[in-house]
């Protein structure tokens, strides 16, 4: 597996690719594209990365890992491809957008695609916290390295940057999240989108409205979230 990412994300993450466990991690990984149906595709791996560069990165939004049905994943939690049928918690998150904003008008545009790259090109780094899935197999790569290396990757925001908003939906995100420097930058908690627990705290969140005015204390341009 090589590791195509971004150059501003390679000069602060370098030193992982060369660790025993990140090599480890490489092996195994480049033996289950070979054996079975994994995703996403390997060249997009690390399209997080690639979309949103390190300087760029405004907001946080933690996943777990990446969808498993045929044609969703592409690398950015919670997002598929454009054409694929929209899952449950990113129907749900549309929902809080709108209401949230007090645009109800605007979900039939949202629905119309789940493809949340319009996102990462504003700065919104859409990380799941493993980023490779076998098809059919929900948590099959959980385990393995994945979350060692993604926790670096907050590290290195937490301690690297200043004024970030990470948005940590369910507890699987909070608990990663701990290592989170809160005096830094602003940290939103609820329950996940998932239609299993969106009516336990996600819906009515408003962590849409609070990024942005965040962001804007901290004179920075605020995401367009209904951008479609």
């Amino acid at each position: 597996m090589a590791v195509k990412i971004h150059e501003s994300w390679r000069g602060r993450l370098e030193s992982e690719f060369e660790k025993d466990y990140f090599l480890t991690l490489t092996e195994f990984v480049k033996e289950e594209y070979v054996g079975k149906k994994v995703y996403p595709d390997p060249s997009n791996i690390f399209n997080a990365f690639e979309l949103c560069p390190f300087e760029d990165v405004k907001v946080v939004i933690l996943g777990q890992d990446p969808y498993h049905g045929v044609g969703q994943a592409h690398g950015l939690s919670f997002s598929v491809k454009d054409g694929v049928a929209i899952p449950p918690s990113l129907q749900n998150i549309y929902k809080e957008i709108v209401a949230d904003l007090q645009c109800p008008e605007k979900l039939s545009e949202l629905m119309k695609s789940g493809n949340l790259e319009r996102w990462s090109k504003q700065g919104v780094l859409l990380l799941n916290a493993t980023l490779t899935v076998v098809a059919g197999q929900a948590g099959s790569h959980q385990g393995r390295g994945w979350e060692v290396f993604t926790d670096r990757v907050i590290d290195v925001l937490s301690s690297g940057r200043e004024g970030l908003v990470f948005m940590l939906w369910g507890k699987y995100a909070q608990n990663k999240g701990q290592i989170i420097d809160e005096g830094k930058h602003l940290v939103l908690k609820a329950a996940h989108p998932s239609p299993f627990s969106a009516y336990n705290g996600f819906f009515g969140c408003k962590h849409f409205s609070k990024a942005n005015e965040y962001l804007k204390s901290k004179n920075l341009s605020a995401i367009d979230w209904l951008k479609t």
